[in-house]
């Protein structure tokens, strides 16, 4: 069986830009797995597949850790920029220079896996659209809706490859 990484990120004190550890701890939940009580907890790493992360950010030291796995899927929040509210693209490793030095993609994260690890899962991104960034903890209740179809989608992708 596949080792597969389900590895979200976002700040979860800015409601809507934290629905990547709602969409992670929803997709536990339907695996049967142990969800931590809050996203200052770490998922426990089991054994079985897929392990679950959750970070405030992308950071180049995480090539390391996916470039041990087989696929992985990245969860993220959007502010609508991309073509649908809840969008699945299959990514490419490449590195995508920012502006920002605090801003990494998930491809430019690949790409690091690549060139220090020779590791290329294949990977996909899930985003899920943000509509409230307020400082609080509960997701607005459109965002709401939508991790729920992010969930199905993401169990149905860990699901294609069993």
């Amino acid at each position: 069986m596949d080792r597969v990484l389900i590895f979200g990120y976002g700040n979860f004190d800015r409601q809507d830009d934290g629905v990547a550890w709602h969409v992670l701890a929803a997709v536990a939940r339907r695996l049967g797995r142990e969800v931590p009580a809050s996203p200052d907890e770490e998922f426990l790493l089991t054994g079985d597949s897929p392990d679950f992360m959750f970070e405030l950010q992308l950071t180049p030291e995480l090539a390391e850790t996916v470039a041990q796995y087989d696929r992985v899927c990245f969860v993220d929040a959007h502010t609508g920029a991309v073509p649908n509210e809840v969008n699945v693209e299959e990514l490419t490793t490449e590195f995508q220079s920012s502006p920002f030095t605090h801003h990494m993609t998930a491809s430019t994260l690949l790409s690091f896996a690549a060139t220090l690890y020779d590791a290329r899962p294949p990977a996909i991104l899930v985003s899920v659209r943000g509509y409230e960034f307020g400082f609080e903890r509960a997701l607005s209740e459109r965002t709401a809706s939508l991790a729920e179809e992010a969930t199905d989608q993401i169990v149905a992708w860990i699901n294609s490859r069993i």
